[in-house]
């Protein structure tokens, strides 16, 4: 029996499978959580959403997201009826259930199609911010700010527009006037890896070469200190990242230096980030190394290149299953789609153009216009390229009819650009 202002140390084992909670080579932990007198009414509710949240990454199985969304569900539901319980002047705890239900509705938001659940997270962060203000508690305060500007990115690129990515990248600098460098480093380099993935996607919405700059140099900053030898997985992570930011780079500035150093980042990160270790996280580098190939294979007109990224979103389809991560799965579907439409262009075979409609329609079973209205559009566009290009190389009208039916029925379209979904 613990005594009165003894620390509680909890660990989270998972109930099915085996092995431990581990993230590559430390156990995946959680964050201190302070529990005051009242927290036998609603411990269960509270932890089950941080311990949840806190492991998601490591749910990379189909059983495992089961069980992980069907316990965030239940325990969002039970934190909503006890905040409203509780009475207004109890601030710090209403702040602590308010973050736990933000963590919960996240990701929940990011496994889900729509934006409900993100825009629900949104809110919970924010009555975490009115509650506690950064003097009553500053670190809380910047890990709040920090999971809100994740909150926010995932929203700002499911939306379209910029307003939530600006908001995302000011709130990433918020918690940066915290969590700063000298006082907590690991947090820091954390903060600078987010905040370089809201700069960069605000810097390709708004077609800022300024930004996306910006955001390699948030990247290089945060590795500083995320070293290989230290943190394998999150230095994984960030060359990944760093690979998405230099890509985007190179197609602004046309020429392959910056592609060639993405493709670097990325076969970096697979040497950590493997197939073995943490397999969702592999399939997401490996469909990022297929998109920046791809686009080496157009600029050079290599169709060694194209064939290298064909072979790596089919790699990244073998653990980014639809039942597992359907919405990762759908991208990748597109990004295939996409590369088999520039290889039929370059080679003249009607079989690759074929395939590259095959995909481009899987992925639309997925990206609805209902639930994903802006990749909806873009996965509409690029199935038209293909079509395009397929009726070009048969006769009769069959498929430019299709294609006009499509892109009459399009109502989002960015021109005619091959966007591809990150990872």
């Amino acid at each position: 029996m613990k005594k009165p202002g003894e620390a509680l140390s909890l660990w989270f084992i998972p109930r099915v499978g085996d092995g431990t909670l581990e993230r590559g080579d430390r156990p995946y932990t959680l964050e201190n959580v302070t529990l005051r007198e009242d927290f036998h009414h609603d411990l269960h509710a509270q932890l089950t959403a941080l311990a949840l949240a806190a492991v998601a990454p490591l749910s990379q199985t189909e059983l495992r997201a089961r069980v992980l969304e069907e316990g965030l569900s239940e325990a969002s539901r039970k934190l909503t009826t006890l905040i409203d319980g509780y009475p207004p002047d109890k601030r710090d705890r209403r702040g602590d259930l308010y973050f736990a239900l933000g963590n919960a509705l996240q990701v929940l938001g990011e496994r889900a199609g729509g934006t409900k659940r993100l825009e629900e997270a949104v809110v919970a962060y924010r009555m975490v911010l009115q509650e506690g203000p950064r003097d009553s508690g500053p670190f809380s305060w910047a890990r709040t700010q920090n999971n809100l500007g994740t909150a926010l990115l995932t929203l700002g690129e499911r939306a379209g527009g910029a307003e939530r990515l600006e908001e995302a990248v000011k709130a990433h600098r918020a918690a940066l006037e915290v969590r700063t460098r000298e006082r907590v480093p690991l947090d820091w380099a954390a903060s600078q890896n987010n905040l370089g993935v809201a700069l960069q996607a605000l810097g390709e919405r708004a077609g800022s070469t300024e930004l996306l700059e910006q955001a390699v140099e948030a990247y290089r900053a945060a590795l500083e200190l995320r070293t290989r030898e230290h943190v394998p997985l999150d230095w994984a992570m960030t060359q990944n990242n760093l690979g998405v930011a230099l890509h985007a780079l190179g197609k602004r500035e046309g020429g392959a230096e910056r592609l060639e150093q993405a493709v670097e980042a990325y076969r970096a990160a697979l040497e950590e980030s493997t197939r073995e270790r943490v397999p969702l996280d592999w399939a997401g580098t490996k469909s990022n190394l297929g998109n920046v190939l791809c686009t080496l294979g157009e600029q050079t007109g290599r169709t060694e290149r194209l064939e290298e990224a064909v072979c790596a979103h089919r790699a990244a389809l073998k653990e980014r299953t639809r039942e597992r991560v359907p919405l990762d799965w759908a991208g990748t579907k597109s990004n295939l789609g996409n590369v088999l439409c520039t290889l039929g262009e370059q080679t003249g075979r009607t079989e690759r153009l074929e395939k590259a409609v095959c995909a481009h329609r899987a992925a639309l079973e997925e990206y609805t216009r209902e639930h994903m209205p802006f990749e909806w559009a873009r996965t509409q566009n690029n199935l038209g390229d293909a079509l395009q290009a397929l009726g070009k190389r048969e006769s009769g009208t069959e498929r430019l009819e299709s294609l006009l039916s499509r892109r009459a029925l399009r109502t989002a379209r960015r021109g005619r650009s091959r966007t591809r979904r990150r990872a």
